[in-house]
Formats: C-alpha cells, sequence, structure tokens
C-alpha cells in the first residue's frame, strides 16, 4: 500500500473545492489521501514543518507569499490553478454612477444609504489585511465605517441577507467564490493599489515529498489547470450541494 499523500488546504471553501480536485488524481494514480484544513497561518507552518506534503494552494506574490518566504527553498512550484484577486465589491442594484469607486463611499449618496459594517472572514486572509490597510488610507473610520473579522458564514450570509433586501453593503470578496456564480458583484474601483492586484494560486509540493508522490502523477498535477469560473462553479456546488 503506497504512503498516503499528506494534502491541506487552507479552511474556505474554494480551497477546499479545488483540492478535491487535486485528490482526484492523485486517487486516480493509486495514491491514499490524507487531507486536512486549517486556518492560513497554522497551514502554512504546516507545510514549513513537513506535516504535510502538498498545499493547495498559495495565492502568490500578494496574499501568501510572507508565509511561504521563510521556507521556499524547500518546496516546489508545481502549477498555476487559477489566478485570484481581491475585490471591495457591491451588488450590482447599487447604480455606478452613485458608488464607482472606494472614495465615494466618503459622499453622498453612499453616505445616506450604505451600510457602515464591512463584513470580513478571517484575520490571517489576504483580503482582510488588504481591507484594514483600505480603511486607514482612505479614512473610512471617520464616516462611520468598521471592517469586521469574522467566519465565513458570517460574512456571505450578511451579503446574501442584504442582497434579499436589496441593501447597500460593501462585500470585501476576492474571484473566485461561490457568490459570484450566484450573483452579480461589481468592484469598486481603488485607486491606491491596495487590493494585492493579481495572484498565482499556485500548488505547492514539499521537495521531499516528490518521490512519494511520483513521476506520473506529478505530471499530470504540473498540468492541472481550473480557471476562475470552474473553481467558483466548484465551490458554489460545495457550498450548495443540490441547489446548482
Amino acid at each position: 500500500m503506497p504512503t498516503a499523500i499528506r494534502v491541506g488546504h487552507i479552511d474556505l471553501s474554494f480551497h477546499d473545492a479545488s483540492a478535491l480536485e487535486v485528490e482526484r488524481i492523485l486517487h486516480d494514480h493509486g495514491l491514499p489521501v490524507e487531507r486536512s484544513a486549517a486556518s492560513h497561518e497554522e497551514m502554512f507552518r504546516r507545510l514549513g514543518a513537513g506535516a504535510i506534503d502538498i498545499l493547495v494552494s498559495a495565492w502568490l506574490p500578494a496574499s501568501h507569499g510572507a508565509y511561504l518566504a521563510p521556507f521556499e527553498n524547500a518546496v516546489r512550484k508545481v502549477a498555476i490553478l487559477y489566478e485570484p484577486f481581491c475585490i471591495w465589491g457591491v451588488p450590482d442594484y447599487v447604480p455606478e454612477s452613485a458608488v464607482a469607486s472606494v472614495e465615494d463611499l466618503m459622499r453622498p449618496p453612499a453616505l445616506d444609504r450604505m451600510e457602515r459594517l464591512i463584513q470580513g472572514i478571517n484575520p490571517g486572509a489576504g483580503i482582510s489585511r488588504f481591507s484594514q490597510a483600505i480603511m486607514v488610507e482612505y479614512g473610512l473610520t471617520a464616516a462611520g465605517y468598521h471592517f469586521q473579522t469574522g467566519t465565513e458564514e458570517e460574512c456571505f450570509g450578511r451579503y446574501s441577507s442584504a442582497v434579499a433586501q436589496e441593501r447597500w453593503v460593501v462585500v470585501p470578496l476576492w474571484h473566485p467564490q461561490w457568490l459570484h456564480h450566484r450573483h452579480r458583484i461589481r468592484a469598486l474601483v481603488e485607486p491606491k493599489g491596495l487590493l494585492g492586484g493579481r495572484d498565482a494560486a499556485t500548488l505547492i509540493i514539499r521537495k521531499d515529498a516528490e518521490a512519494k508522490v511520483g513521476t506520473a502523477a506529478l505530471a499530470e498535477l504540473s498540468s492541472l489547470y481550473l480557471g476562475n469560473a470552474r473553481v467558483s462553479a466548484l465551490d458554489d456546488a460545495l457550498r450548495n450541494p443540490g441547489n446548482v
């Protein structure tokens, strides 16, 4: 019996969805898989410590580059699975003529209608760090806005509830993500470039695990490409089974 390949993913549903695609290839090559999930910081700690063999995936360079840097020489970048990027978004029923950019949040009609709570996810996520910088650099706190970290359910549930009631709300989000498969979310222009740009979602393997995975499986993994739209759809199917 081959040794199990330890596949780790950050504990967010779209990372889970893309990890399942990687694990399918490993299974096809007769390799057993031991899967695990953890927060951003913890999953990179496990990768650096050799507690996992494969990470699905590191968003490089902006979102996760600092987490990977201390042990980058111990790993190999196998494939780019998709090209994620972060946004501050609003529902498409919020007129672009009224709110086109982050700067517009500081003047009417946004000041009259936009909810002040900007609900995020966990504090280790790139979008959370970027959002905290936006709050400071644009002086949004002075206008009563408040960025708050939390769970996926708090972030996505609040947005879905707001859309159902056609409330004006800002969501700190990214592509790919299942809400984009359900709703039209318009990205606000962010002139100061604080959202990190477009990353490469990179499949990472420890060099000391390559022999365990084998050349055939590594070759197939190296050609794996999912793309943003497919990951959003896979995420939606995983989060909302039977309702796709």
